[in-house]
């Protein structure tokens, strides 16, 4: 059944228009939140840790997450000359509270420690505050290197976006009025059309960078359009911002209602591989192609198998969309009979394993997660947009249990909001939701969306050996929260304890608390003059 006979029987279309135009052979680590803590934790050890294999692997593929290109100017601390010639010089050295997670505490608050962050960007150093001493002796820096944050200031790891769609940015806050089918014919086919035009797509994708990162995003998995071109742009854009992502060229070849939007398979598979080619052979170092099939109803069998094929030649990512409505799995099971499931349609054509994240999944069967289970394959949890589209409620709760990696999206722009402030404080409502109406016996706490944005998302993505917390050896993603900011969309009252501002600016706050952002180390918000 084609993509548009498969919609013939919903309501009419909506009146409206658009209003203008990481390592080889790497094993799916253990998911959150409640798998036993399977490596190390820094905070005492102020040696850095060898680099795990997993993690190096990634320099197979375009210098890697970790290769050269972390150039940008730091301000260095002076290193006396007894300095052993092998440790790199400091970059920057912190003195306040750092909130984070780890495998077995969804939130940690760490007051009073000095954290170290070497010119490579890696986190070399968690340590007491009362180790000053000690720390500037091993590492050669002086008190007046030392940056204190205030008692209203704190560290956190960089959020990580596990789904988001770059050019539909455009209409971000809009067009939130359809079920899912008819809102991708409606709205989103007609405006992602419009990105063959080098000049459009770079205003958008310029602005959609800019926005994440102001917002905290520090690493995202966008998905960009079928136009081989502007998706490079987009990853061009992202390397001269500084942002920590994966891309994907889109690959559709059946789309009856807006014609002049699909590909042919021989085109869609032959451009995709052009795209990881050249993307590839540009080595930036924090952004690599992801294989990108849109979802079921918009591939033939043999789109996805052919890219299941180069997902399996190169070793690469896959990200596309599963089970989002109950709708979208009927057109599934009408055009795809032989297949068991929606998650076997992917696992038979190889697009489902340790380096997969499938957005949504609000209608996966207890068989089907437990095929995610045995692939290691992530679910990108969106709230936002399966509220907005109508699409479902994810049980986390039950996903975890499955051992299945959870991640947060905000899938702009069926989730209206680029923010994954948003992203937590819907992830806490969707819960709180399930258990209301007794669908699940447990909530998620705000803790725990925390951890998911953070932590999960770094595991979801693969890249949890690199970043997610501030373990010594990774790399230095970080946000600093002021909540005492001049223009804070909160009050802060004299009675008010830490755990009390932490509170408020996960569920009140925004971008105005956030004030610097950090990738690998590098200041990348505010911006430099360059960007």
């Amino acid at each position: 059944m084609k993509f548009r006979e498969a919609i013939a029987d919903t309501p009419p279309l909506h009146s409206g228009g658009v209003g203008c135009g990481f390592g080889a052979g790497r094993g799916p680590p253990k998911p959150l939140p409640e798998g036993q803590v399977t490596r190390g934790w820094g905070d005492g050890d102020s040696t850095r840790k060898p680099r795990s294999a997993a993690a190096d692997s990634g320099k197979k593929l375009a210098g890697g997450w970790e290769a050269a290109g972390r150039s940008g100017s730091r301000t260095h601390v002076a290193v006396p000359a007894m300095s052993s010639p092998q440790r790199s010089p400091l970059a920057h050295v912190f003195r306040g509270t750092f909130v984070h997670s780890r495998l077995d505490v969804p939130m940690e608050i760490l007051h009073g420690r000095l954290l170290g962050v070497d010119d490579g960007g890696t986190i070399v150093f968690l340590e007491q505050a009362d180790q000053q001493e000690q720390l500037a002796k091993k590492w050669g820096f002086k008190t007046s290197d030392i940056r204190e944050l205030t008692h209203h200031e704190f560290f956190m790891p960089g959020l990580v976006d596990t789904h988001i769609h770059a050019p539909q940015y455009l209409f971000a806050g809009t067009r939130v009025d359809l079920p899912l089918l008819q809102w991708l014919t409606t709205y989103t086919f007609p405006t992602e059309a419009k990105f063959k035009d080098s000049d459009f797509a770079e205003e958008v994708y310029t602005r959609v960078v800019r926005r994440t990162l102001k917002n905290g995003t520090t690493t995202a998995c966008y998905f960009a359009t079928i136009y081989t071109d502007t998706s490079l742009l987009l990853a061009d854009i992202i390397d001269k911002f500084g942002q920590r992502a994966f891309v994907g060229k889109v690959c559709m070849d059946i789309n009856d209602a807006v014609p002049h939007y699909k590909e042919t398979t021989a085109d869609s598979v032959q451009e995709m591989e052009r795209f990881v080619r050249e993307l590839l052979e540009r080595q930036y170092p924090r952004v690599l192609p992801i294989i990108t099939p849109r979802f079921g109803p918009s591939c033939t069998e043999d789109l996805l198998h052919a890219l299941g094929d180069l997902a399996q030649t190169h070793d690469l990512h896959v990200q596309s969309h599963i089970s989002e409505t109950e709708e979208e799995l009927k057109v599934v099971e009408n055009m795809f009979p032989a297949y068991q499931s929606y998650t076997d349609l992917y696992d038979k054509n190889k697009l489902l394993t340790s380096k997969t994240v499938m957005a949504h999944a609000c209608h996966l069967s207890e068989e089907e997660l437990g095929l995610f289970n045995l692939r290691g394959a992530a679910v990108a949890h969106c709230p936002s947009s399966n509220f907005s589209l109508h699409s479902g409620i994810l049980n986390v709760k039950n996903v975890l249990k499955h051992n299945v990696k959870v991640g947060l999206g905000t899938d702009v722009a069926g989730g209206y909001s680029a923010s994954m402030l948003d992203a937590i404080r819907k992830t806490v409502i969707a819960s709180n939701t399930l258990k209301i109406n007794k669908v699940s016996d447990a909530e998620l706490t705000l803790k725990e969306a925390f951890r998911l944005a953070t932590l999960g998302g770094s595991q979801a993505l693969g890249l949890d050996d690199v970043i997610g917390n501030f373990e010594v050896g990774k790399e230095f993603d970080a946000l600093l929260i002021n909540t005492k900011a001049s223009d804070s969309p909160f009050d802060l009252f004299s009675a008010d304890t830490f755990e009390d501002y932490l509170q408020k600016f996960l569920y009140l706050g925004d971008d105005r608390n956030i004030s610097e952002v950090y990738v690998a180390g590098k200041q990348v918000v505010p911006f430099s003059s360059s960007v």
